[in-house]
């Protein structure tokens, strides 16, 4: 299963941090051509779900993306939650981690995937890996300055 891992110093407490992170409603400000939202149950337990809607608005009020349901897997506030994507297009583990290193966080998120279309998705993965690993440090060096200024 391919896996992918980023990390990014946070100048916040661990607290803050999982505090914006967990805000679901705010993840647009920081995540890259994303808005994510509660879906049902309390999106701050175990069992919740969570839907996010990766892509781009286009004429005509209409998005062109893909929308990847969540359920949360594991709820270890404030140091770690994980989702399994339940999606047609996206599968797999997502694993957001917060260490603390005193008045500095790090924040580790990271990707495991089940690439859809088989042995087609494995062999195109080094292709996609490049642009996704993009997405997510420029969606972490966002998330730094968003969970810094967070009022949490």
């Amino acid at each position: 299963m391919p896996e992918l891992t980023e990390t990014v110093d946070v100048e916040a407490a661990p607290e803050r941090v999982w505090a914006a992170l967990t805000d679901w409603a705010r993840q647009g400000e920081w995540m890259l051509a994303t808005d994510v939202r509660p879906v049902e149950g309390r999106a701050q337990e175990v069992g919740g779900r969570i839907a996010a809607r990766t892509g781009v608005p286009v004429p005509g009020g209409r998005h062109l993306g893909v929308v990847d349901p969540m359920l949360i897997t594991r709820w270890d506030p404030p140091l770690r939650v994980e989702v399994r994507h339940t999606g047609r297009v996206v599968r797999g583990t997502g694993v957001f981690e917060i260490r603390p290193r005193g008045a500095v966080s790090t924040f580790a998120w990271t990707e495991r995937l089940d690439l859809p279309l088989g042995g087609i998705g494995r062999a195109g993965w080094p292709l996609v890996r490049p642009a996704m690993r993009t997405g997510v440090r420029l969606s972490l060096r966002r998330f730094a300055a968003f969970a810094a200024r967070y009022p949490g």
